[in-house]
């Protein structure tokens, strides 16, 4: 009779202890420890069969063809399409725009492929009925509503589909396993063996997957070290960009960015997210300052925006939106003491127009600009753009991918950039105006 040992793993890190404790004492997380059944039972040992050995350099070339998503923003974020028999995760928050996504894209390649949408939180009729509110045409897709990981492995080896999209992953449960869906235990082997599926018979799965408050994928981290790819979905609740993020990709660039936009006929791809960030930016208004961020090796002309205001408390109140608040607090405290801006008395807000989030230091120098003009409540030319790190003496100091950034703020009419002085450019055109300081202090008197 097989005996069950219990043991408790934690959720963020996959260390094992023998008894539950509050904090792991491998990664430091508190309340991560979760319960896992495991047999004791040692099974009987067998030779196996000696598997198939290849050489790598007489593989055919078509061995290596991507398959387009039909979204040229998503191939983008994939390295140029799916590749056959990888196992992509998906992740992003209830709401988001996940399953619409996927939805689409299975809609796109059901075209010219089988493919099969698996799901265990809708019904045939509830998927239907979405992508008839969102008017898509389902074409030949296919559909199997299904928990039971056995069964879904054993239509997949038999229907051989082209594509598989399972929705999703913490639904997906094992009979073989104790344990409810959605437990580390059952994550982890439905991962392992949905991997397994795909390897042999070289079939691209998606896996769509929820993420915790934290923003990470909901089930142990080994998870995301499985998969081949990891995807995030992100964006604002009550904004209509969302932003594709690739965080892990075996086979492409990793941190490239895909934007999205989404309208009642489902998500539209962004071509130029530069322009649709600034659409509705006012020249002649305090308080605004134009950067260049980049999000993998994508740049995106970003408004960095202040608001000033003499407070009312004794200790005057901070906020920031798209940026972290820690980097804003630095920013205020070396303009207070480099720049002698006072700013002892006043409440002060910033915000990333259009939810976009940058959390590089390249745009330090932008927001100390629009808290300036926000300060002096005097608008700053609206063919400027600024680039450059805030050091804590006040310089400013050099930023990666410069002359990426400033060929882009050139290409949609910023005619004036302020740089480090330390920056090297080249390639430059003649009809864009370079600034250059030493300081911030020095950056600011440049725009008085």
């Amino acid at each position: 009779m097989s005996k069950v040992k219990i043991v408790y793993i934690c959720s963020k890190c996959g260390a094992e202890f023998l008894a539950w404790q509050g904090k792991c004492t491998t990664c430091g997380e508190w309340n991560s420890l979760a319960e896992e059944a495991r047999s004791t039972v040692k099974h009987a040992r067998s030779d196996g069969v000696p598997g198939k050995v290849e050489n790598l350099a007489k593989l055919r070339g078509a061995d290596f063809e991507r398959a387009s998503t039909g979204f040229s923003e998503f191939d983008r974020v994939l390295g140029g399409g799916i590749v056959s028999g990888s196992l992509i995760l998906l992740g992003g928050e209830p709401g988001i725009g996940k399953s619409t996504l996927i939805l689409q894209t299975a809609i796109k390649a059901s075209q010219d492929k089988n493919t099969l949408y698996i799901s265990g939180e809708e019904s045939s009729a509830q998927v239907k009925l979405r992508a008839e509110r969102l008017q898509l045409k389902l074409g030949k897709l296919a559909f199997l509503g299904e928990r039971n990981l056995d069964i879904i492995c054993a239509t997949l080896e038999q229907t051989r589909p082209d594509l598989a999209i399972i929705d999703s992953i913490q639904t997906m449960y094992t009979e073989d396993l104790p344990g409810e869906a959605g437990s580390i235990t059952q994550i982890r082997f439905a991962t392992q063996k949905l991997m397994d599926v795909a390897k042999r018979n070289n079939l691209p799965i998606f896996l769509i997957g929820h993420v915790t408050k934290e923003g990470n994928v909901a089930g142990p981290k080994t998870l995301e070290h499985l998969v081949d790819v990891v995807l995030y979905l992100e964006g604002e609740r009550y904004h209509s960009f969302r932003l594709l993020r690739g965080v892990k990709n075996r086979f492409g660039p990793t941190d490239e960015t895909g934007v999205f936009e989404m309208t009642g006929h489902g998500l539209v791809e962004v071509k130029n997210p530069s322009g649709i960030f600034l659409e509705e930016r006012k020249s002649g208004l305090a308080g605004s300052c134009v950067t260049v961020a980049i999000s993998g090796m994508r740049p995106f002309l970003v408004e960095a925006q202040a608001l000033c205001s003499t407070t009312i408390f004794g200790y005057p109140k901070r906020a920031a939106s798209g940026i972290d608040f820690r980097r804003l607090e630095l920013i205020i405290a070396v303009l207070t003491k480099r720049a002698k801006l006072r700013l002892g008395n006043q409440d002060i807000y910033v915000n990333i127009a259009g939810g976009f989030r940058c959390n590089e230091p390249a745009v330090d120098l932008a927001i100390a600009l629009a808290i300036f003009s926000a300060l002096t409540d005097k608008p700053l030319p609206p063919d400027l753009a600024a680039l450059g790190e805030i050091g804590l003496s006040g310089e400013l100091r050099r930023v990666n991918n410069l002359e990426k950034r400033v060929k882009e703020a050139v290409n949609l009419g910023f005619r004036r950039i302020i740089l480090p002085e330390a920056s090297e450019m080249n390639n430059i055109k003649k009809d864009a105006e370079i600034i250059r300081a030493a300081t911030v202090g020095e950056a600011i008197e440049r725009v008085k």
